[in-house]
């Protein structure tokens, strides 16, 4: 089953509708309507915005429709995985790691702005002389350090696989990453995989399934600083199911958390607590929560603490979703032509993670929709968000 379809069954059923009600309510053919929810048909983008709207979704099945299309992409899914099962075969390691180890730690401080298909390339070359390396005899200590290098950069590609709509392959890597720290005793590494299952579990509508896999990983990695992370997924979860006083104590222990832990030498290494980041986080939850001062509040220290001194963009995913919420800020005050204006400049960062992108521009989508339906601004930033998304024919095409 579709992403897309698994959130419209699990909303039908939250508000306790029969799919025959619910195709009447959109209105739409009822075996149409049951392909579209059990994935055997993709959803039109007109189809996919009447659910939302019906469903009172707020743009969670517009993004997970969009989304859904991007994962047509992985053409190879079993690529990465392959050269991590060759690591996980292997029982020897090399005497020195040093060089490795500055290669793994440039490549995770370069998530944040690098082309995600470089750094896909790049990593898994350094998979495939990770594997070359652990073929050669030496002792348990550089071993157990090789499998932690192998964690860390399964980790990075299974980020820049999603990033990229590659769902599967997503998956799959991070499997394989939670294995690799497992064997390596490493409970940092387990943490983030958890972390990752909680985010991809975010984009797709899976509140629940978030709230448990940061609840898993918090047990499994304590004391470790992907802690913060996990909480601020789970906050961000608690805000889409409308959890208010949820969020709010969930931020209030992420702070608590977040205050505790040393200020990172490389706090640009996408896999330790940037304290800059704690403002990205609860820009994400206010806004869903509604609270747009505070929201609004957020977003601008993320767009200020995102500028380099040379005037670019350190950090240019965290800026489009700000960006976006700027955009959800102004739509609901009324201001249009700013809400447009700067929503598309968020879908112009050099650097994009494309399911949380498409997650946040279709809960502005929806605002746009529900309060401006028949504007020219509003259907422009639809034509923006199909773009971004580049859907197939079949989401683009009319539903029987």
């Amino acid at each position: 089953m579709s992403a897309f379809g698994k959130r419209v069954r699990a909303l039908r059923e939250e508000r306790g509708m029969t799919l025959t009600a619910l195709a009447t309510a959109v209105p739409c053919d009822k075996g149409h309507l049951s392909r579209v929810e059990t994935g055997r048909r993709p959803p039109t983008e007109a189809l996919a915005r009447r659910l939302d709207a019906v469903l009172g979704a707020r743009g969670d099945l517009i993004g997970c429709a969009h989304l859904d299309a991007s994962a047509t992409r992985n053409t190879r899914p079993g690529e990465t995985a392959e050269l991590l099962r060759r690591i996980q075969a292997s029982d020897t390691a090399p005497a020195t790691l040093e060089g490795l180890q500055a290669a793994v730690l440039e490549l995770c401080c370069q998530y944040g702005w690098r082309d995600a298909y470089e750094l896909r390339a790049e990593g898994q070359t350094w998979l495939r002389e990770l594997a070359r390396l652990l073929h050669r005899p030496v002792g348990l200590r550089e071993h157990q350090e090789l499998l932690v290098c192998g964690g860390w950069l399964a980790l990075l590609v299974g980020c820049v696989e999603y990033d990229l709509g590659m769902r599967a392959s997503a998956e799959t890597t991070r499997i394989a990453a939670r294995q690799l720290g497992e064997e390596a005793r490493h409970p940092g590494i387990i943490g983030w995989a958890w972390e990752l299952s909680a985010w991809f579990a975010l984009t797709q509508g899976r509140y629940p399934a978030v709230v448990a896999a940061a609840r898993t990983g918090q047990t499994v990695a304590p004391g470790e600083s992907v802690g913060v992370q996990l909480i601020a997924q789970e906050a961000k979860a608690r805000a889409r199911m409308g959890d208010l006083e949820g969020v709010r104590r969930t931020l209030d222990r992420g702070r608590v958390l977040l205050d505790a832990m040393p200020r990172p030498d490389r706090p640009d290494n996408h896999f330790v607590v940037d304290p800059d980041k704690w403002e990205f986080y609860e820009m994400d939850a206010y806004r869903l929560a509604g609270d747009d001062g505070l929201a609004e509040h957020h977003a601008r220290e993320v767009l200020r603490l995102g500028v380099r001194p040379d005037g670019g963009e350190s950090s240019p995913m965290r800026m489009a979703e700000a960006r976006l919420t700027l955009a959800a800020v102004a739509a609901r005050a009324g201001e249009l032509e700013q809400a447009v204006a700067t929503g598309v400049v968020a879908f112009r960062a050099a650097r994009r993670s494309l399911p949380s992108l498409l997650m946040v521009a279709g809960e502005v989508d929806a605002e746009l929709q529900r309060r401006y339906p028949r504007e020219v601004a509003t259907a422009q930033f639809g034509e923006a968000l199909r773009a971004v998304s580049t859907p197939d024919a079949a989401l683009r095409g009319e539903e029987r």
